[in-house]
């Protein structure tokens, strides 16, 4: 599986962004994986025809001392779908910026 891994938070770190997360995005029935819908306007052109998969997420995994966000692209409604992929360059670069900027609004530096 294709990752964007930040790893070597504190206890500190990970109780900021647990509490983040917990406040802004849909936790999975899994503990610890979060649900991140990604901007319709960077879906491709098969994701946005999707429309009953929606909404497409990335799959957002936090351990205390690391935060491991997929690289692939996840409906919530079926197991499998022609519109589930790996992020193209766009998406990836749109988790690094969101990541990067939850990180700074929150003070971790790493």
């Amino acid at each position: 599986m294709k990752q964007y891994v930040i790893d070597g938070f504190t206890l500190k770190d990970y109780t900021a962004l647990k509490q983040y997360f917990d406040t802004y995005l849909e936790a999975a029935t899994v503990g610890g994986i979060y649900w991140l819908e990604i901007d319709p306007d960077i879906l491709t052109h098969i994701q946005a025809a999707h429309k009953d998969c929606g909404p497409h997420v990335f799959a957002l995994m936090l351990e205390e001392n690391a935060l491991s966000c997929e690289l692939l692209v996840r409906i919530k409604t079926n197991i499998r779908c022609d519109c589930m992929a790996y992020a193209t360059v766009e998406q990836r670069n749109w988790l690094v910026d969101w990541t990067d900027a939850v990180l700074e609004k929150l003070s971790i530096c790493i």
